[in-house]
C-alpha cells in the first residue's frame, strides 16, 4: 500500500487509536492533519513523529462536538491545502452512566461528538475530495451492539455512527468516495484503563481468545487497508477487530500469541 501525495485528516489523533492511525498512514507516505481538542502537547508530539517519517504534518485544534469549530477546521484545510483524500473520524467522548441516569446534557454531548460530528465532517470533507477518489473511515466499538455497564449513551451513539456509515457509503458512491467503519473491542488505551479502574470492564487479556489485548496499531492496520485501493469493493461495512471476542466470548484467553 502507498499513500504518497495524499492528505489525511484524523480527528483525535494526539493519542490512542488516532495517533496510531496517523502514524500508520504517514509510514505509507500520507501527509497528515493532526486534530486535537484539549492536549496540544500530545498532538505536537504526534506531529513530530509523523514528520520524522518524511511527510508533512499540520496540527489543528477543534472540538468536533461544535459545528462552528468543524467549519473552522475545514476552512483552514481548504485554505492551506485545497483538497483532502482521507478522513478518519476517530475523536470520541461520552458520559458513563446507567441509562436511567443519562440526562439531556450528557446525551447531547455524547451524540454530538460521536455521531453528529461524523455527519458534519463528511459533508465538509466530501467537497475537498471531489475528483480525488476519497475514503472515509469511522471508528466504532462493540458497544454499538453489545450491552456494557454504564455504556448506554456511548453505545447508542456508536450504533448511530455505524448506521450513518452505511447510508453515507451508498450516497457517496456517485462522488467516488468510499465509506466504511472499524469496530474494536476493548483497546489498550488510556480510556480503557479508566473503565478497568472503575470496574466497568475486565482487562480484555482475560477474555480475548487470542490471548492479548487489541492494540491501537491493530485498529490502525485495518483503517489503512480500508483506505487503500485494495479495499475498493468494500462499502458501508463495519469491520470488527476484537481477537475473536464477539464470536467466541467464553473461550479462555491464551490460545494464540502474536
Amino acid at each position: 500500500m502507498s499513500f504518497e501525495g495524499k492528505l489525511a485528516l484524523v480527528t483525535g489523533s494526539g493519542r490512542g487509536i488516532g495517533r496510531a492511525t496517523a502514524l500508520k498512514l504517514a509510514s505509507l507516505g500520507c501527509d497528515i492533519i493532526v486534530n486535537y481538542f484539549r492536549r496540544r502537547e500530545t498532538a505536537e508530539s504526534t506531529a513530530k513523529d509523523i514528520q520524522a517519517l518524511g511527510v508533512r504534518a499540520e496540527v489543528i485544534k477543534a472540538n468536533v462536538g461544535d459545528p462552528a469549530k468543524i467549519d473552522a477546521m475545514f476552512d483552514t484545510i481548504a485554505n492551506k491545502f485545497g483538497y483532502l483524500d482521507i478522513f478518519v473520524s476517530n475523536a470520541a467522548s461520552g458520559v458513563g452512566r446507567p441509562i436511567m441516569d443519562v440526562d439531556v446534557k450528557a446525551w447531547d454531548w455524547t451524540m454530538d461528538i460521536n455521531a453528529k460530528a461524523f455527519l458534519l465532517c463528511v459533508q465538509r470533507a466530501a467537497k475537498l475530495m471531489e475528483g480525488r477518489a476519497g475514503t472515509v473511515v469511522s471508528i466504532s466499538s462493540l458497544g454499538s451492539r453489545f450491552v456494557w455497564p454504564t455504556y448506554a449513551a456511548v453505545g447508542v451513539s456508536k450504533a448511530a455512527l455505524e448506521a450513518l456509515t452505511r447510508y453515507l457509503a451508498i450516497e457517496m458512491i456517485p462522488k467516488g468516495i468510499r465509506v466504511n467503519a472499524v469496530s474494536a473491542s476493548a483497546v489498550n488505551t488510556e480510556a480503557l484503563q479508566f473503565y478497568i479502574r472503575e470496574g466497568y470492564v475486565k482487562d480484555s487479556k482475560q477474555t480475548t481468545p487470542t490471548g492479548r489485548m487489541v492494540t491501537p496499531e491493530d485498529v490502525a492496520n485495518v483503517v489503512a487497508f480500508l483506505c487503500s485501493d485494495e479495499a475498493f469493493m468494500i462499502r458501508g461495512q463495519t469491520i470488527i477487530v476484537d481477537g475473536g471476542t464477539s464470536v467466541a466470548p467464553f473461550v479462555p484467553g491464551g490460545q494464540e500469541q502474536a
